[in-house]
């Protein structure tokens, strides 16, 4: 076994290695080791996997029949949707700058309400630090070198507010409640009832949770999957929130159990990202660091909100607008992060604090383009149609030819689909006019520092995959990339999806991972791909699967298709549920389920070698610790590597020759395995331990593209234009400003003018208009696709500036729109960014509504 800090304290990390002064300067290129191989494998068009996802995308094949939505409070009484009672809708004009004082005081108000002046303040200085944990909200890095004392936005001090929450909700509290009457609490509510504190089970035929030890969990687990008749018969789903180290262990202990079934939240998100970045490019992640950020002359942020997703780049946008750089922002929602920023660490440098607190903060977007809903690669082609016509008139001026021949492949065909694709398809499907893309191409025409930022904006649209494309084309066609101040940028949403990704946590098959894991563990792993979260929930509907396992995360709220995804879950023999805090997914259960609490970051994991740190990895690649600094609340609450640990040695007994108890005392073990296992891992305990941890390997960071052809692949793709029938309308799915994923901490979304409301829509004026529809009017919404429809009662209409014909929601409260068959191409990423819909005002299903609830009362 490699040597690791605590066989051989020299490991830990020389001292010139940590000093502050040698971390990498703005501009500078961070040492990263070599090039992997491409990490992302994208099956043959004839592949299964392939033809099945392509198949879905375009065809009513393997059809999932719609179930009853709107009336599956008469059926269940379990509510697997948030409830409809409406809380106090309050409007106020949007917001036309984020964070600023507000800001602050929100984070000490979440903190000091949720855990106390004392707890609070304290994990609130321990957050983001060198020597602390790691946030467990988003993804967005830290700096290399300097960090405030305060390194944290306001959703990160909502996260963490959660997670050290000095409230129990133990076995009392469930005693008290049954699973009915904790599901027609809030989701804010459960969220704010306290920490999970000590095992549960509920039993069959029990409609509460009661105490259970840790030992018969385990037993129950082992008796179910041992029970199977294929280890394919189970499903292992996987949250980002979830550190490097128990991530490992998770997907070996699914893999010597015998199964690939590993759907994790990234099939949510940035699945589509991955699916376009590896083949042009040979890595399924972006290429720039923050110090790009910095030095960018350029920055186009395309289908992101970081006002409210990400919070801290404002933080690295605000310095980029003060080193020169331009911004175009593409946004079917005008978002007070993309207007202007006052940055809550200037109310501490005495030459900008009068500035930040009178002033109207810095201005962020130079060229605003709102685009309508799925119009991307339209806009897309149209900036670079502007730049082609640019380079006819200033010859090797815009298009870097030069970069264009040494690197890539596939430009003339590129070209040739950009230059054919007319104004009029352009204008009509982005709604953007000739004359404004002009303005945006003019700003990237002469420059070729120029970094491209996406997020669920772009991925989970009907052609995500190909308008992430349509990016890197931008990106070759310009040589931007591969350099200082230029590259690609896919914004992860938590705070370590990319690192469960890198840790094996996939449903595909990568052989070099599974030889060199076979090699590692000594045993073989199953060759055939698993499920995917779509896949997953499909199975389990179809009673294909009898155990879930869900270490961590929240899936019946995070996923499409509401309904069906709570249909499948009570089809199941076993469901386990590894969490902090309650949620609604947590209640709508198999025959028998467990719910079984673990620690968050900000708790100290003691174990026999002493406290245990982890690791996570942020959306620039860097690896870095992670280690808590509160002590955890009394109870019986286990790390997520002893439960791993625990249910493996009970399930596997004699068929594994793994050490999981010397892993659960002292994770320096499972690091020392990832080292000789994953690449760029190597000396894995000893970089974790420098101040501010390492970059991973990153080709074409370094202009390695591991392709297979060994060349940075231009894209031709297909331009769809939209087909709607009268009166229907394009939905998107968002979050509110207090909401961190399908984490709800108050309902109100200030920047946006909502106040104490969630369930609301956002419509275009006009479209109001249409339909005979005013301000605060109660509406039904009907999502349709391929015949079927599935339909949520009493939202309220909101008149707001988004392009007509298109209209908004918070999600999960409209997940039970979005169909499971509704997919994007290659990368079967539910389309929670393309729903079609109709709206009609409440009253109109009054008579309907007493019919059906009749019917299904009578049916229960």
């Amino acid at each position: 076994m490699e040597d690791s800090p605590v066989t051989d304290p020299s490991k830990a990390g020389k001292a010139h290695e940590q000093q502050a002064s040698d971390a990498p300067k703005s501009g500078e290129r961070p040492d990263q080791g070599t090039a992997p191989a491409a990490d992302y494998e994208i099956p043959a068009a004839d592949h299964p996997t392939m033809a099945g996802h392509e198949a879905s995308a375009d065809a009513p094949t393997r059809r999932i029949p719609a179930l009853e939505t709107a009336n599956a409070k008469y059926l269940h009484p379990v509510l697997a949707q948030p409830t409809e009672a409406l809380t106090g809708l309050r409007l106020e004009g949007r917001e036309k700058v984020a964070a600023g004082v507000t800001a602050v005081l929100k984070s000490m108000q979440f903190s000091w309400g949720q855990d106390g002046v004392g707890r609070g303040t304290k994990a609130l200085l321990g957050l983001n630090q060198k020597d602390g944990f790691d946030c467990s909200s988003c993804a967005w890095p830290d700096p290399d070198e300097h960090r405030s004392v305060a390194e944290f936005c306001e959703n990160g001090a909502k996260a963490t507010a959660s997670d050290a929450d000095d409230k129990a909700a133990g076995p009392e509290f469930f005693a008290r409640h049954s699973l009915a009457e904790l599901s027609r609490m809030t989701d804010r509510d459960q969220n704010n009832a306290g920490r999970l504190t000590h095992p549960l089970v509920k039993r069959p035929g029990d409609n509460h949770y009661s105490p259970i030890a840790w030992p018969d969990a385990f037993d129950i687990i082992a008796k179910e999957l041992n029970a199977l008749d294929s280890p394919d018969e189970a499903v292992f789903y996987t949250s980002g929130k979830v550190p490097n180290e128990p991530a490992f262990l998770f997907q070996l202990f699914v893999r010597q159990f015998g199964t690939n079934n590993l759907p994790d939240c990234s099939n949510m998100c940035h699945e589509s990202s991955g699916s376009a970045l590896s083949p042009t490019l040979g890595l399924g992640k972006g290429s720039v660091t923050l110090n790009d950020i910095h030095e960018a002359e350029v920055i186009l942020i395309i289908g992101q909100n970081p006002g409210t997703n990400h919070p801290r780049m404002l933080s690295a946008l605000q310095k980029a607008k003060r080193n020169g750089a331009k911004i175009i922002s593409v946004n079917p929602l005008i978002e007070a992060g993309l207007v202007a920023f006052k940055n809550p660490q200037d109310f501490m440098n005495p030459l900008r604090a009068l500035g930040a607190l009178m002033g109207d903060g810095t201005p962020i977007t130079d060229v605003y383009l709102q685009v309508r809903v799925d119009g991307d690669m339209a806009l897309l082609r149209g900036l670079m149609k502007h730049l082609f016509e640019a380079e006819d008139l200033n010859p090797g001026q815009v298009v870097d030819r030069q970069f264009v021949e040494e690197f890539t492949t596939g430009f003339e065909s590129f070209e040739q689909n950009i230059r054919n694709t007319s104004w009029e398809d352009i204008e009509e499907v982005s709604g953007i006019s000739r004359a404004q893309l002009l303005e945006a191409a003019n700003l990237l025409a002469h420059k070729q520092k120029i970094i491209t930022c996406w997020a669920m904006g772009i991925t989970q649209q009907r052609k995500g995959v190909q308008t992430i494309q349509e990016i890197v084309n931008l990106q070759l066609m310009k040589g931007a990339i591969g350099k200082p101040g230029a590259g690609t940028c896919p914004v992860r949403g938590h705070s370590n999806v990319q690192g469960d990704r890198t840790m094996g946590i996939w449903e595909r098959v990568n052989s070099t991972f599974l030889d060199s894991l076979e090699k590692e563990f000594k045993f073989t792993a199953p060759r055939e791909d698993g499920l995917d979260v779509v896949e997953s929930i499909k199975a389990m509907h179809l009673g294909k699967t009898k155990v879930y396992f869900g270490l961590g995360g929240n899936l019946l709220a995070a996923g499409p298709d509401t309904e069906i995804i709570a249909d499948g879950m009570r089809k199941q023999n076993l469901t386990v549920y590894v969490g902090t805090k309650l949620n609604r997914g947590h209640l709508v259960t198999g025959k028998t389920s467990l719910l079984l609490p673990c620690f968050t970051h900000v708790d100290i994991d003691l174990q026999k070698s002493g406290q245990q740190m982890t690791s996570c990895e942020n959306s620039m690649g860097v690896v870095s610790q992670n280690k808590g600094i509160l002590v955890p609340l009394a109870g019986e609450m286990l790390s997520e590597v002893a439960i791993i640990c625990g249910m493996a040695i009970a399930t596997l007994g004699d068929r594994t020759t793994t050490d999981w108890v010397a892993m659960t005392e002292n994770y320096d073990v499972i690091r020392d395995h990832i080292a000789r296992v994953i690449p760029g891992f190597e000396g894995f305990n000893e970089k974790l331990r420098r101040p501010g941890g390492f970059y991973l390997p990153n080709g074409p960071r370094e202009r390695k593209f591991t392709t297979k052809n060994g060349k940075a692949n231009f894209s031709t793709t297909t331009l769809d234009k939209p087909h709607l029938e009268p009166g229907q309308l394009v939905l998107m799915t968002v979050r509110s400003h207090d909401q961190f994923n399908t984490t709800i901490y108050e309902y109100n979304d200030r920047y946006r003018g909502i106040h104490n409301e969630r369930r609301v829509l956002f419509m275009n004026p006009a479209d109001l208009a249409d339909r005979g529809l005013k301000a605060q009017d109660l509406i039904d919404i009907t999502s349709h696709f391929e015949g079927e429809e599935r339909r949520v009662e009493k939202f309220v209409a909101v008149p707001y500036d988004i392009p007509q014909g298109n209209v908004c929601a918070y999600f999960p409260e409209a997940n039970p729109l979005v169909p499971i068959t509704s997919v994007a191409k290659v990368s079967n990423t539910p389309t929670s960014k393309y729903v079609v819909v109709t709206v009609v005002p409440t009253a109109v299903n009054n008579e309907k509504r007493v019919q059906a609830r009749e019917a299904m009362m009578a049916q229960a």
